[in-house]
């Protein structure tokens, strides 16, 4: 192995000319050739615009096939959707009834207080007294017959 670049060098040890002898005098600044340089594409404009596609006789079935397919993924995501989108919805309903029974409440309880403090008895004595109102005596209260005895008044 230690002959070998020593033949190709061509050195005088070895009798042979050197490799680089045959060669003419390169450029140190000019670049080497890129790879495929030599190479031409042309490219010829092709216009399809008369061609008129052939039907496929299977393509009208595979459609088909392509939208029921479609239509039974749809069906199935609604049936499986539907439930849970309505258990939403009433939970939704369900605590607006609930605000609105606290809201009630609330009211309610502000109309009991109100009551009580307009039929509060002080509030009915300063009322009578503004109108003039006294309590009636023993000989002015009529009392209705209570014996019941069933007599009802006939229209003729």
């Amino acid at each position: 192995m230690a002959t070998l670049p020593a033949f190709f060098r061509g050195t005088a040890e070895t009798g042979f000319p050197a490799w680089s002898d045959s060669e003419p005098e390169r450029d140190p600044f000019r670049l080497r050739t890129l790879p495929q340089e030599d190479v031409f594409f042309y490219c010829k404009k092709i216009d399809n615009g008369r061609l008129v596609r052939e039907a496929d006789p299977q393509a009208r079935g595979a459609c088909w096939s392509a939208i029921g397919a479609a239509c039974v993924l749809l069906a199935v995501l609604t049936s499986v959707l539907v439930p849970n989108v309505a258990s939403t919805l009433a939970g939704y309903k369900l605590q607006a009834l609930r605000v609105e029974e606290r809201q009630l409440r609330d009211e309610e309880r502000t109309l009991e207080v109100q009551e009580a403090e307009l039929l509060s008895p002080q509030r009915l004595e300063t009322l009578a007294q503004g109108q003039n109102l006294v309590a009636p005596l023993s000989g002015q209260v009529v009392r209705l017959n209570a014996k019941g005895d069933n007599a009802v008044a006939m229209v003729k």
